[in-house]
């Protein structure tokens, strides 16, 4: 029997569930393709806004639009032209319900739950054609199904469902953290945005007096060579402890500390061209940045919500 199995609503640039149906079954074949579910949720970004994955007796499609994707799970056999209407209905409805503010703005996964409603209505009603033939019109759909067709995604573009190694698979071994490629970490805290402007402002503090001290160089005011190395090597920590601050990287801990370890390194080297106050205040900010890197740690391994 062809038919919708379940749809989700996910946010693009970072794969947040926003809304998904509540009666999905559990057999093995649906977590199979809940599976898929979640690496394709990582990858909406890389992909066109109107997409297929065959998973053998399932299909899984997908649009998207305003950094929202519609996603749903039907059976092998359900019709294209009603499956994409479908994902157009639920698009058309989103936009109208929630403004971008506050899907930009969502941090908690499924906070839109309440939306679930309107998907199981339109669900059953797409699951009786009967009922549809009456209530859509079709041919717009079948047009633009054919002048565009939606983008076959393939097997090995995805990746393996069960931990086989490829550039978008989930590796769930030890802690069960996703690879550094692809890690996320926490959202910024107030103290943390704090320590990067301050970051910044100590970086540029130190570019402008190395470009001063080039030329006092140049005009044989008898500053030294290396004077100029220490503030261009303590912008670039500054520049790094940014960096730090806002990427993941492996080390990423280590990282901190050796560049704080410069960055006292050259302000002791220039205390014959600082006073006490401003040597406080670069060593201090650097200690803060670090600090802020080492608490602002990475995601762990989302947490699977079967709602």
């Amino acid at each position: 029997m062809s038919m919708i199995l379940s749809a989700s609503v996910i946010r693009v640039r970072d794969g947040l569930p926003l809304s998904a149906s509540t009666d999905y079954e559990q057999s093995t074949g649906m977590q199979e393709c809940r599976k898929y579910f979640k690496m394709l949720s990582r990858k909406l970004a890389q992909l066109p806004d109107r997409c297929t994955l065959k998973t053998g007796h399932h299909n899984i499609n997908f649009i998207s639009s305003l950094g929202v994707s519609y996603m749903m799970l039907c059976t092998d056999n359900y019709p294209n032209v009603l499956a994409f209407s479908f994902l157009d209905e639920l698009q058309k409805e989103f936009i109208t319900t929630y403004n971008m503010m506050k899907t930009n703005t969502a941090v908690r996964p499924y906070c839109f739950i309440e939306f679930d409603n309107f998907i199981q209505r339109t669900k059953q009603r797409y699951n009786n054609p009967r009922s549809l033939s009456t209530k859509i019109n079709l041919s717009d759909m079948q047009t633009e199904i054919k002048l565009r067709p939606p983008y076959q995604i393939s097997m090995c573009e995805l990746g393996s469902a069960n931990g086989v190694t490829s550039a978008f698979s989930v590796d769930y071994k030890g802690a069960g953290k996703i690879s550094s490629a692809h890690q996320r970490l926490e959202p910024a805290t107030l103290s943390g945005i704090v320590g990067f402007i301050l970051s910044l402002l100590c970086g540029a503090l130190n570019l402008i007096r190395g470009f001063h001290a080039i030329e006092s160089l140049l005009q044989s005011d008898g500053d030294d060579f290396n004077y100029i190395i220490a503030f261009f090597l303590g912008t670039a920590a500054c520049l790094y402890q940014c960096y730090l601050l806002v990427y993941y990287t492996g080390w990423r801990n280590v990282k901190s500390f050796l560049t704080f370890g410069l960055i006292c390194l050259c302000n002791m080297y220039l205390y014959e061209l600082r006073n006490l106050w401003q040597l406080f205040f670069h060593v201090t900010v650097g200690a803060f940045v670090t600090l802020q890197i080492w608490l602002r740690q990475a995601q762990g391994k989302a947490p699977d919500y079967d709602v």
